[in-house]
């Protein structure tokens, strides 16, 4: 099993209990694949750098998850066929971006 990171743009006209309707999609359909979640992360709503579809901002999430690499092309289908979804990114992580991830997890858990 691989470790990966995806983070996902999601359109900012979205209402809130879409938003989770959503993030729990991707996260059952990454689950019922045989994926491990490690962390989830909600960011928030950001400004983008340039715009996407006309809009300027997103609400940001990532998930960090272990899986066997025939999960990943189906989870990307996905993503293209949502509507809600403005762009998103997977990566797989090496064991420096994992041990890099686990502090950033930690520091983010000290400031909560």
């Amino acid at each position: 099993m691989n470790h990966y990171e995806t983070v996902f743009i999601l359109n900012p006209v979205l209402s809130e209990d879409q938003i989770k309707e959503t993030v729990k999609k991707y996260e059952d359909f990454l689950v019922s694949r045989g994926a491990e979640m490690v962390a989830k992360e909600n960011w928030g709503l950001k400004k983008l750098a340039y715009p996407i579809q006309h809009k300027k901002s997103g609400f940001y999430h990532l998930f960090e998850f272990q899986a066997p690499g025939e999960v990943i092309n189906p989870l990307e289908v996905e993503f293209r066929r949502e509507e809600r979804m403005m762009r998103y990114l997977t990566v797989r992580l090496d064991k420096h971006a994992i041990a890099w991830a686990e502090k950033r997890r930690n520091r983010n858990k000290e400031k909560a």
